[in-house]
């Protein structure tokens, strides 16, 4: 598959998910067999008044993985300008975020709101594609709810408008993350539009990416929350495809890759806001796993990379004879 000129090789990519997908976690996905990553979404108007925060999410991750920008907001000159400054970091495509359904988001215009007006989500494309030297994507919903799907009509103005490429969410704003994910809506969209369309929306194996190949005939599909403390199921998508053997990680080897995350992110980001992120990231590492009931409760307590070991040792501990 091709996102404008950028090549993208093997199966499955990294979805943008906000306040996971950081830098850290980009990078180990790659690692482990991501074929791109977009980075979390990024306020246009922060980018453009200099908040701090907001351009932190502007560092490229490390790899040779293509990796992406993602914007929102709901003015088309203020996105113009965002994508802009976003260009600084050389990113090898902008994302446009249409599917967001939190309120800080949605409520202000942007994300999923947009999906309500598509004319103004055409202009912010056509205003992002007039400036920028990279292709610009967008990412979408099918819709509001059950009985506003809308997906066609917007892909259909969005590559109108000049994207390069669009990835659906098959789920509208209303469900949020609920089942079922909308298979007919993404496969509707592949066939109205030119462009490549990346499905995205419970991909969690071979199998879950090969039924939605198969079932909606995407270019490419997105993997999400299955993702999270769980980057290996990059290279369980790439074994099946591959038809080579895959081999499930150790317990052993899930916590190094733990511990080797949380370290990027304590290089990229100050200690203490490290260690609160990392309480989320280390209890997805420990989910299914014995222990892992009362392991999980300790990590809301996280405050240092010692307390992160002593949580593996007691893993290691209460699965030693498994």
């Amino acid at each position: 598959m091709k996102i404008g000129n950028v090549e993208i090789k093997g199966y499955a990519c990294l979805a943008p998910m906000a306040g996971v997908a950081d830098r850290a976690m980009r990078e180990i996905c790659v690692k482990y067999g991501a074929s791109y990553t977009v980075g979390e979404l990024i306020s246009s108007k922060g980018i453009s008044l200099g908040d701090k925060k907001s351009l932190e999410f502007l560092y490229r991750p490390s790899g040779n993985a293509p990796s992406g920008i993602q914007l929102f907001g709901c003015e088309p000159d203020v996105m113009a300008a965002a994508a802009i400054r976003a260009l600084e970091s050389k990113p090898d495509f902008i994302d446009i975020n249409m599917g967001c359904p939190a309120p800080k988001v949605a409520g202000n215009g942007g994300g999923s709101a947009l999906m309500q007006d598509i004319p103004l989500a055409a202009k912010i494309v056509e205003s992002v594609v007039k400036v920028s030297s990279v292709p610009v994507t967008v990412k979408m919903r099918t819709g509001t709810d059950s009985d506003n799907i809308c997906a066609n009509e917007l892909a259909i103005a969005c590559e109108s408008s000049g994207a390069s490429a669009i990835t659906v969410h098959g789920r509208t704003r209303k469900q949020m993350y609920a089942p079922p994910v909308d298979i007919k809506t993404i496969a509707e969209v592949k066939k109205a539009v030119k462009i490549p369309v990346i499905a995205n929306g419970d991909i969690i194996d071979g199998n879950s990416a090969l039924e939605m190949y198969n079932n909606t005939g995407c270019d490419f599909v997105m993997v999400g929350r299955a993702a999270c403390g769980n980057p290996f199921v990059f290279d369980r998508i790439n074994a099946f495809f591959e038809k080579r053997e895959y081999t499930p990680p150790t317990l052993e080897k899930r916590l190094q890759t733990l511990i080797e995350q949380i370290k990027f992110m304590c290089e990229y980001r100050p200690s203490k806001v490290a260690m609160l992120e990392a309480r989320k990231h280390t209890a997805w590492y420990l989910t299914g796993i014995r222990g892992a009931a009362a392991l999980r409760r300790e990590c809301g307590n996280i405050g240092s990379m010692e307390d992160i070991m002593i949580l593996c040792e007691k893993a290691l501990e209460y699965n030693k004879n498994i």
